[in-house]
C-alpha cells in the first residue's frame, strides 16, 4: 500500500533562478564602482585639488599672509622664545626714544611758535636772541615780575644782578642767563607794555612771555615760562626766583653744579603746609581734592626760589596742555612732579632769612644762596631793604667772576 507524501515538494526552480542573478548583479556593481573611482583619481581632469585651489590668483592675495604667519610660528621652538626677550627689548626702547624725540621737537616747535607770535604783536619789541639756535648755556633764571615792580627791578640791578657787558659777560663766559621775566597786559601795545619796552630798550634785560598778566595766573605764568625759556635756551638747569628775594649767584652755580649730572632733580626749600580751605590768603578753592579738612600739601618746594632740571622742564613743555594748576604756583609745580621719578632736593641755604640769620652764617663761612623773610614771603620793603641785605649778607660782587663751575 502506497503512502502519498503532501506539502513536502521543493520550491518552484524560477525562485532559485532570481537569487543567483541578485548575487551576480551586486558583485558586477561593486567591481565597476571600484573600476570608476580609479579612473577619476588617476585621470587629470577639470576637478582641482586642494593645493591648485589655493595656489589661484584670487586666493593667494588673501591666503599667502596667513600661510606665511603659520610658517613662522610652527619654526618656534620653545627655547627660542627666551633668545628673543633681548632683541623685543631693544626694538621698544629704540622705539620709546625716538617717541620722546619726536616729542620734545614737537614741544620746541608749539614754544617756538608762541614767542613767534607773541613777538608779532604790535608794539612789542622783538627778542634779541635767535630763537630757534638753543644755545648751550648752564643755568636760565628768570625773575618773575609785574608791571607794578619797576622799584623792586632797579633794587635788584643795583645789587645781585651784573648790568649791561657785565650781563652779557656773564653769558658767554658762566653760561648763565639772567632775566625779568614778564607777559603783556590785557590791551597788549598799551600804557604798560610801552612802559617795559622803554625799560627793556636801557637794560636789556627781559624775557616776554606771550601770556596776560595777573595775580591769580601766577601758575599758567610759571609753565609758560618753563615751556617757552626750555625752547630757547638748551640749559642743564631753569631757575624761578621773585623779584624781592636776594640771591648770591656763585653761591647757586656751585650747588646746581653738584647734581649736574642728575637728570631728574627739583631743588628747593621744600616744605608740606595745610591745605587752607577758609577764604583767607593763599586760600585753596580745590581744597577738596586733598582730603579732609586739616590735610597738609604734598612735599613741595616753596615758591621764593626753586630750581628744575632740564628734563623736567622738557616735562613741562610738552604736557602742559593737561598739567592742572592750582591757585598757588609752588603747589601747582609740585604736583606736575607727582608720580615721576624726580629727585627732590631740599636745600636750606635757598631759603635763609634776613640778617641777622644770612649774616651770621656768612660769617661762619655757610653763605647763604637766596635770602628773604617768611613772613613776607620775600623781603620786608625789599626795595628799601634790598641794599642792606646785599650788603650785610652779599657774597662780594666779584664771587661769580672766580667760582668754577
Amino acid at each position: 500500500m502506497g503512502l502519498k507524501v503532501g506539502g513536502s515538494r521543493s520550491p518552484p526552480y524560477k525562485a532559485g533562478v532570481s537569487t543567483r542573478w541578485v548575487s551576480v548583479l551586486c558583485i558586477a556593481s561593486f567591481c565597476l564602482g571600484v573600476f570608476v573611482v580609479n579612473r577619476l583619481l588617476t585621470v587629470p581632469g577639470p576637478v582641482k585639488t586642494v593645493d591648485n585651489a589655493i595656489s589661484g590668483d584670487h586666493m593667494s592675495h588673501e591666503l599667502h599672509p596667513v600661510l606665511k604667519c603659520e610658517k613662522k610660528d610652527t619654526s618656534l621652538v620653545a627655547g627660542d622664545i627666551p633668545s628673543q626677550v633681548p632683541k623685543t627689548h631693544d626694538v621698544i626702547m629704540g622705539l620709546d626714544k625716538s617717541i620722546s624725540s619726536l616729542e620734545m621737537k614737537l614741544a620746541a616747535a608749539r614754544a617756538t611758535k608762541a614767542e613767534n607770535e607773541e613777538i608779532s604783536t604790535a608794539d612789542r619789541k622783538p627778542v634779541t636772541e635767535p630763537l630757534n639756535n638753543c644755545p648751550k648755556v648752564f643755568f636760565v633764571m628768570g625773575i618773575i615780575t609785574a608791571f607794578s615792580s619797576r622799584k623792586r627791578r632797579g633794587s635788584i640791578r643795583e645789587t645781585w644782578m651784573p648790568q649791561g657787558e657785565d650781563l652779557r659777560k656773564l653769558e658767554k663766559e658762566k653760561g648763565i642767563i639772567i632775566r625779568f621775566v614778564i607777559g603783556h597786559s590785557a590791551t597788549p601795545g598799551g600804557v604798560l607794555d610801552r612802559a617795559i619796552d622803554a625799560e627793556d630798550a636801557q637794560h636789556n634785560d627781559f624775557f616776554r612771555l606771550n601770556h596776560v598778566e595777573g595775580y591769580h595766573e601766577l601758575s599758567s605764568k610759571t609753565q609758560i615760562y618753563f615751556s617757552t625759556a626750555a625752547a630757547k635756551w638748551d640749559a642743564d638747569f631753569f631757575i624761578k626766583v621773585d623779584d624781592d628775594v636776594h640771591v648770591n649767584l656763585g653761591v647757586v652755580g656751585s650747588l646746581l653744579d653738584r647734581h649736574r649730572s642728575k637728570p631728574r632733580v627739583y631743588v628747593g626749600c621744600m616744605k608740606s603746609g595745610p591745605v587752607l580751605s577758609k577764604k583767607v590768603k593763599y586760600h585753596e578753592p580745590e581744597y577738596w581734592k586733598f582730603g579732609e579738612d586739616g590735610n597738609k600739601y604734598f612735599r613741595h618746594a616753596t615758591g621764593q626760589i626753586y630750581a628744575i632740571s632740564k628734563d623736567l622742564a622738557t616735562y613741562i613743555s610738552i604736557n602742559g596742555h593737561i598739567l592742572h594748576r592750582y591757585a598757588n604756583e609752588d603747589v601747582s609745580l609740585g604736583s606736575w612732579f607727582i608720580g615721576l621719578d624726580v629727585e627732590h632736593i631740599d636745600e636750606r641755604s635757598l631759603c635763609c632769612g634776613t640778617p641777622p640769620d644770612c649774616e651770621w652764617k656768612a660769617q661762619a663761612g655757610n653763605t647763604c644762596a637766596a635770602s628773604f623773610d617768611w613772613s613776607c614771603s620775600g623781603i620786608c620793603k625789599s626795595v628799601e631793604r634790598m641794599e642792606e641785605v646785599h650788603q650785610r649778607c652779599g657774597e662780594g660782587d666779584g664771587a661769580i667772576w672766580h667760582t668754577s663751575f
